[in-house]
């Protein structure tokens, strides 16, 4: 039996007091093999994070299933800092994307950062990210680190801007070093970036303000607008990791929706991978020795203005003329590449 009336009843209306989320979906089973340094990885992400993040963040640590010690690290972070406030213990691996879904579809702020549990982050990752938003209402999707080789991944919409709306043009890699350690990271036996990726990366100017923006980005570490999740999918992911899942939920609702894909010029995330190294500590002691960065860094997110579906349908036109391959060295040569490199 009920007695009396609930007082949240008349307390109905939710005020965020904050404006950025950062989800972190995290699964270390144990600490052997492949996930002997994760735990240390995983240390110095969230160590990392909350160094850097402004005031008006808030953050979510996603469960799946870690080793009793990561659960115990979780809730002791959880206790001592006011910026972590939702953890999520899942006795079930769910992969991350569910881990992503769950979080993001029960919060109520306006930018969403995913993020894996092995990046290292930087000073003023969120400022540049958010001077993108503001330069580019039509943003959907913002990267703290550019990847030269992003420009055909999902990109329709930024293809249609820049013939219609913006400037487009190769320009020199601000941190080149950025680029090869991240590519060393992936642990992968072929490297990513060939020397003029390293080199030069394709670029988007707002053409009224402007505002220049890295052409695509990755999705280890990127902020979405929340709309993304909102009018996105709304079915859970069957897959945990492969099968072109993140594509499915993130990268394509984003394209689909008529946003842009973009990153920062310069590269304010690391990507660590499983294992530590020497330059992964420097980098943190720089982050110790600045101290915390916690101001404020925007006051309102601009509308969000999206691109209607002529813009996809002719930014795809454009991406098949300009990646054709009678036409592709010409279009990159006009675009600032000499006619000589092959990028």
């Amino acid at each position: 039996m009920r007695i009396g009336t609930n007082p949240e009843k008349n307390n109905y209306n939710l005020n965020a007091t904050a404006y950025h989320r950062i989800i972190i979906p995290v699964y270390i089973p144990h600490f052997e093999g492949y996930f002997k340094e994760a735990f240390e990885v995983f240390q110095l992400c969230i160590e990392s994070l909350l160094l850097t993040i402004h005031e008006k963040s808030r953050i979510t640590i996603y469960n799946n299933n870690c080793h009793e010690e990561v659960k115990k690290y979780i809730d002791e972070k959880f206790s001592n800092s006011e910026f972590i406030d939702q953890v999520f213990h899942s006795k079930e691996n769910l992969g991350k994307i569910n881990a992503i879904l769950a979080a993001s579809k029960g919060n109520l702020e306006p930018l969403i950062t995913i993020t894996d549990a092995d990046v290292l982050f930087k000073h003023d990752w969120q400022k540049a990210v958010e001077a993108v938003f503001c330069g580019f209402p039509e943003a959907g999707m913002v990267s703290p680190v550019p990847g030269s080789k992003a420009i055909n991944g999902y990109t329709a919409n930024n293809w249609a801007y820049s013939f219609f709306r913006g400037d487009l043009f190769f320009a020199d890699v601000l941190e080149p070093d950025a680029l090869i350690k991240f590519d060393r990271s992936l642990g992968n036996r072929k490297n990513l970036y060939d020397d003029i990726h390293l080199k030069k990366y394709l670029v988007l100017k707002n053409r009224k303000n402007k505002v220049e923006a890295v052409m695509g980005c990755g999705h280890f570490v990127a902020t979405l607008r929340r709309e993304v999740f909102d009018k996105g999918t709304s079915e859970p992911a069957f897959v945990k990791i492969q099968n072109g899942v993140e594509g499915k939920f993130i990268d394509l609702p984003n394209e689909k929706l008529g946003y842009l894909r973009l990153a920062t010029k310069n590269n304010f995330a690391f990507h660590m991978g499983n294992t530590i190294e020497s330059w992964m500590i420097d980098e943190f002691e720089i982050l110790k020795t600045a101290g915390r960065n916690n101001k404020i860094k925007m006051s309102r997110l601009p509308n969000h203005k999206p691109l209607n579906s002529f813009y996809r349908f002719a930014g795809k036109l454009i991406k098949r003329i300009v990646f054709s391959k009678f036409l592709k060295k010409k279009c990159f040569a006009y675009l600032g590449l000499n006619s000589n490199e092959e990028y």
